[in-house]
């Protein structure tokens, strides 16, 4: 990807601010037709020559009302398998959550989430190979993700700013569906016991959580503590990575608020 100066940039703009086409700027300049739309398009919003256009309004700049349920959901679908990415320091940021496709609904609860949160922005599914990315643009991301940064999520520190923790306090079993709904699963364990000497095969249900990040999972137990879910770790080897609800109470709350993927 060829990246253009400032001063390029600026010569652009004079020669579009004069009346040249944008064909033209970029014939005379060497620079992508695209790229050169894009900075005319850029330029008028900044002067107010957009008719029509507005500025998408974000809760945090502006006020905007929040739908809160949603948003605690996203968030950790967010914490789980979502980043925040832009290509270039002249993009639009992204937010893109990671969805399996062997659950269609759980990608459509994310886009409808996300929907749900920022109402006038860009919402679109990208196909990988075996998922889509669900994605979102705004410029404001970071203002309603500010857990955003560089590195991987479990090497560096993960916590709620207050308002967050109101959200997911005010409506926990949102969150803990959503971190479910990324690094957790519903799953059915069988045992066998010897009654009256017979070898009888029990299966029970159960909820696992797993995430490298003591902080995120940290977040998870303590929404369950919240909420009154029963719940154990499980460590992988030494690591306890792992969050198991298999208490048959505590099962059956999950099962109410959140039940397996879909």
């Amino acid at each position: 990807m060829n990246f253009h100066g400032t001063e390029v940039r600026q010569k652009a703009l004079t020669l579009l601010r004069n009346g040249v086409k944008n064909a033209d700027v970029a014939q005379k300049l060497s620079v992508p037709l695209g790229t050169v739309s894009y900075w005319k398009h850029l330029d008028r919003a900044k002067r107010g020559e957009c008719p029509g256009k507005h500025d998408p309004k974000c809760p945090r700049c502006d006020g905007r009302d929040l739908d809160e349920p949603a948003y605690s959901y996203l968030l950790g679908l967010y914490l789980g398998d979502g980043h925040i990415s832009h290509y270039s320091e002249h993009r639009v940021p992204n937010l893109v959550i990671a969805c399996g496709d062997s659950w269609p609904g759980l990608m459509d609860d994310c886009e409808q989430a996300m929907r749900a949160v920022l109402p006038d922005n860009s919402v679109c599914r990208v196909r990988k190979i075996g998922c889509h990315n669900v994605k979102v643009y705004s410029k404001h991301l970071h203002c309603l993700f500010p857990q955003h940064g560089p590195g991987k999520k479990h090497e560096r520190t993960i916590a709620l700013e207050a308002w967050q923790q109101a959200i997911a306090d005010a409506h926990p079993w949102e969150f803990i569906r959503g971190l479910i709904h990324s690094d957790g699963c519903r799953i059915t364990n069988w045992t066998e016991k010897t009654v009256a000497g017979q070898r009888k095969r029990y299966e029970y249900p159960r909820y696992f959580f797993s995430n490298k990040s003591d902080d995120i999972r940290k977040l998870f137990t303590d929404t369950l503590d919240k909420v009154g879910v029963k719940w154990t770790t499980l460590a992988r080897g030494s690591d306890p990575f792992n969050i198991s609800i298999a208490r048959k109470a505590s099962v059956a709350l999950m099962d109410i608020h959140v039940g397996p993927k879909y």
